[in-house]
């Protein structure tokens, strides 16, 4: 596959996309950790951090889900105008788009607590939780592979695909524990830790080349 070709965007322009995204991530990561002080009463171990959308406090975690998808969508925007354009590269950035979008979805749709009766908002819920997570992933994969692809990442893809690995455990460990018993509300809050690292550490790339 060719080497990709810097964009003609200008420079600012990227780093502006990056600096926007660098915020949300910011907000969103003090909001999660802010909720777990606010609402003692959800168990991590056996709660998804969906759970933090449904009773007292529910607006924050709602804001997570619009944080975090304005945050994708500003990488996603920064990545392209940066000039990440083989064809790998574009498919991640694409899927970046696709979580964004499941991400405004969850919010719209708050899922079912443990205990609580099945609805349909739980279940659509559940459907953008597959999707956003499954999509995030694979953009992960493709876009450490496209770093390599472009001059100006190529030195970054190391680091890239360390995080990458990370996500793949916390990926495979949060399916793994899909089941009653079983920590998978830890296992959930492991694998938005490691994506936070890689979307703040690629973020923080992109601004400083941009």
């Amino acid at each position: 596959m060719a080497t990709e070709n810097a964009g003609n965007a200008p420079r600012s322009k990227p780093g502006a996309f990056a600096t926007v995204a660098m915020a949300c991530f910011v907000y969103s990561a003090m909001a999660l950790l802010t909720l777990h002080f606010l609402r003692p009463d959800y168990t991590p171990a056996t709660n998804f951090i969906s759970n933090y959308a449904v009773g007292r406090y529910g607006w924050v975690m709602t804001t997570w889900f619009l944080a975090m998808s304005c945050g994708l969508l500003m990488l996603a925007a920064g990545l392209y105008t940066h000039g990440l354009r083989s064809v790998v590269a574009r498919l991640g950035i694409f899927l970046l788009v696709v979580a964004a979008i499941g991400l405004v979805v969850s919010a719209i749709f708050p899922t079912d607590i443990p205990g609580a009766p099945s609805t349909s908002s739980g279940a659509i819920h559940d459907k953008s939780f597959l999707v956003n997570v499954g999509s995030i992933f694979i953009a992960t994969v493709l876009l450490s592979t496209g770093f390599g692809l472009h001059p100006a990442w190529r030195p970054y893809r190391r680091t890239a695909w360390l995080l990458t690995s990370l996500i793949l455990i916390g990926f495979v460990v949060q399916f793994l524990t899909l089941h009653k018993g079983m920590p998978y509300g830890l296992a959930n809050r492991f694998f938005v830790a490691v994506l936070f690292a890689w979307l703040f550490a690629v973020s923080f790339r992109l601004r400083a080349t941009g």
